[in-house]
């Protein structure tokens, strides 16, 4: 695989990336939940790994996580498991 071809490929994998955190920002912000370090993982752009670049979905009070883990669980509870 060439130079270009691999930086094609990650720029690809990065948009992807960037377009599945906005989806979770919006998803979340549908139910009341923010994550202020939601975000691509810039470390992993860089990778050459098909699974990268990895999200990130940071670190958040005590508070969100609880309404995170009710979202979570209201969501098993209507049958939406996957």
């Amino acid at each position: 695989m060439t130079i270009k071809e691999r930086r094609r490929m990650t720029e690809g994998r990065v948009r992807a990336a960037e377009d599945v955190v906005a989806r979770l920002k919006e998803g979340f912000s549908g139910v009341g939940i923010t994550l202020p370090s939601l975000r691509i993982d810039p470390v992993t752009c860089a990778g050459n790994d098909p699974a990268s670049p990895l999200v990130d979905l940071g670190r958040c009070n005590l508070d969100t996580a609880l309404r995170l883990s009710v979202v979570l669980e209201a969501q098993r509870s209507a049958g939406h498991d996957g």
